[in-house]
C-alpha cells in the first residue's frame, strides 16, 4: 500500500443527514468519490488528461464500511491510498476521519478501470501514470527503512 494522501476536507451539513440525525450514505459515497478524483489527479489523471487522451475513469466496485455515525457540524478529511495498480485498474482504499476525535467514521476500497471514452472499454493505464503510482509506493517502503 501506497502512504496516505489528504484527498478530501469538509464538513457535514444538516441537509446531508437522514430522518436518524446521522450522515445519510449518499453522503459517505459522495465525499469517497471526491476524493478518488483527487488522488487519480495526483496521479496525473486528471480531466485535461481524459480530454487529451480520449480516455476516462470507470468506478467497476466499492465497499464501503461504517464505523461511527457523523452528525451536522462534524469536520472530516479524508486520507487514501494505493492498494494496487494492475493493468487496465487502480484498486484505492479511503478512511474517512472525525477530525475532533481523530476516530475513523468509515473505510471504501474503490476499484478504478481505466477506459476508451469512445468504445467504454477497458485499456492499459499510461506507462507515466503506472510509473508515478510506483514511485509512490517506493517512497512509503524507503520512510520504513
Amino acid at each position: 500500500m501506497s502512504e496516505w494522501k489528504l484527498t478530501y476536507r469538509g464538513m457535514v451539513y444538516p441537509w446531508q443527514c437522514d430522518h436518524m440525525g446521522h450522515m445519510n450514505v449518499m453522503w459517505y459515497t459522495s465525499k469517497f468519490d471526491e476524493a478518488c478524483w483527487q488522488l487519480l489527479s495526483m496521479l496525473g489523471l486528471s480531466p485535461a488528461r481524459f480530454a487529451q487522451d480520449g480516455t476516462g475513469m470507470a468506478a467497476v466496485e466499492q465497499h464501503i464500511q461504517y464505523k461511527r455515525e457523523l452528525v451536522a457540524g462534524q469536520a472530516v478529511t479524508i486520507q487514501s491510498a494505493l492498494l494496487e495498480v494492475k493493468d487496465k485498474s487502480i484498486h484505492m482504499l479511503h478512511k474517512m476521519i472525525d477530525d475532533a476525535s481523530g476516530e475513523i467514521a468509515a473505510t471504501t476500497v474503490v476499484v478504478g478501470v481505466h477506459i476508451d471514452a469512445i468504445l467504454r472499454k477497458a485499456i492499459s493505464i499510461p506507462d507515466d501514470v503506472r510509473d508515478l503510482a510506483l514511485s509512490m509506493k517506493e517512497q512509503e517502503f524507503a520512510s520504513l527503512g
